[in-house]
């Protein structure tokens, strides 16, 4: 009784947040963009407390916005079967199989290989191992493989600590890495083909972003490996040699990864093979249940698969729909446009402090679903290069390192007991400033020019 009541609780407040936003909103917008916002702060209050199952949230939409008028009901179910869910459901297929085959304790077990077996070694090998590994699979994945081998490295609280965070922070800076590493880049990409956009390809896209992943692993490792210097730790990996099943998933990855390189464009020297990515990720994880490779199958390996994050990407779609339909988007926009007077450098540094702070308590995935359209309609009225701001505040969804409840890899690695809100918050607003002020840079400087 006294959870129903708990979960009760939690459900009026979401209630009660959601009426207050429309009361506020209604003397500024019309009746039904001023409803809209209600329901996002409803539904983003319910992600953000629990007070009802992540999965059964991301599917309120298809029952609220055609009651409130907002969409109609077609247009709503169609955002849950948006090509970028199925990218993400061929990715974890491939996840599962590398899971269930266990190769990711012989990439580990390389990962370590590289660097030197002191703390501070360690420290590097954990942020690399995680962010690269997060770059193909999810990063909620990845962390979860991995925490449990940093936990039984060393018996040293001071350690276990930063090997903790090691991984969860690793896993949250490389998700950007790639298209698929995070949810906010697949949000993105669907954005940008909606609007009919020329999406960024897969390569060129990680040429952007590999200077910044690589800095901020330099700049996490340092921070972690304060304090660090004396401690003495004894650590062996095992070795493990290639399993016949494990070299078939590797295959299966490394032609993966070829034919992705193959598929980018490098104009004016080659237009790529122009197939569809969506369709090769896809087509790939359906091969792990057909011979020759046979490593899934569908009655055991199908309660793996993350079914409510596909729904919460249909959410973040419908949300994104609502507020072009609504107008809600173009009218924030107009609001928005005084902001364009002001050097470029500062609305980078204004988008990525409000994005990376305001994650920190909301869904990363709710919050770039309002915000990639706001910004794409502010773009649209004043001449600005759309993308560029989009890709600023796409990042800094993923780069919020103060709170447990910020990102999922945040969450698991506060699971594991072995640190506090306080030490994950101190380190955490050092590397929401590094990370603005890196970010801001390299926009400035970098994607400025190749976009």
């Amino acid at each position: 009784m006294s959870r129903d009541k708990e979960q009760f609780k939690k459900i009026a407040v979401a209630i009660l947040i959601g009426a207050l936003f429309f009361t506020i909103s209604i003397s500024i917008f019309s009746v039904t963009q001023a409803t809209l916002l209600g329901l996002i702060a409803f539904l983003v209050t319910l992600w953000t407390n629990e007070g009802l199952p992540l999965g059964v949230v991301s599917l309120l939409p298809i029952v609220l916005f055609p009651s409130f008028s907002i969409l109609s009901t077609a247009q709503t179910t169609a955002n849950y079967s948006n090509p970028i869910v199925f990218l993400f459901f061929g990715g974890f297929l491939i996840a599962i199989a590398v899971e269930k085959t266990e190769l990711h304790k012989w990439i580990t077990q390389k990962m370590f290989a590289i660097f030197p077996s002191t703390p501070k070694g360690i420290i590097f090998s954990l942020i690399f191992t995680s962010g690269i590994l997060s770059s193909l699979l999810s990063n909620t994945t990845t962390t979860l493989l991995l925490i449990p081998i940093a936990l039984f490295i060393t018996d040293d609280i001071r350690l276990k600590m930063r090997f903790v965070l090691s991984i969860a922070y690793g896993a949250s800076i490389g998700g950007i890495l790639t298209p698929i590493g995070t949810a906010p880049n697949l949000i993105m990409l669907g954005l940008m083909q909606n609007n009919q956009m020329e999406p960024i390809p897969f390569l060129e896209w990680m040429v952007m972003v590999a200077p910044l992943v690589f800095t901020m692993f330099f700049v996490v490792g340092t921070l972690l490996s304060i304090g660090v210097k004396g401690i003495e730790i004894s650590f062996e990996s095992e070795k493990r040699a290639l399993l016949f099943e494990q070299k078939k998933v590797l295959l299966l990855i490394g032609g993966v990864v070829l034919l992705l390189l193959f598929n980018a464009p490098f104009k004016p020297y080659w237009n790529g093979l122009g197939l569809n990515e969506n369709i090769i990720l896809l087509g790939a994880g359906l091969l792990l249940f057909a011979p020759p490779f046979g490593i899934l199958e569908w009655m055991d390996d199908k309660s793996k698969i993350p079914f409510r994050i596909m729904f919460l990407f249909g959410a973040g779609f419908s949300i994104a729909t609502a507020f072009s339909v609504s107008g809600l988007a173009n009218e924030l926009a107009s609001y928005l446009v005084s902001m364009t007077h002001l050097p470029p450098l500062l609305i980078i540094l204004g988008i990525a402090a409000l994005v990376t702070f305001t994650t920190e308590i909301t869904s990363n995935t709710a919050l770039i679903s309002v915000m990639l359209p706001i910004i794409y309609a502010v773009a649209q009225q004043s001449g600005i290069d759309a993308v560029l701001f989009m890709m600023v505040a796409t990042v800094c969804a993923s780069y919020a390192f103060m709170l447990p409840i910020a990102t999922p890899p945040n969450a698991i690695a506060m699971s594991s007991g072995t640190l506090s809100v306080a030490q994950m918050a101190k380190y955490g607003i050092v590397l929401n400033l590094a990370g603005i002020f890196l970010i801001a840079m390299i926009a400035e400087f970098f994607w400025k020019y190749y976009l």
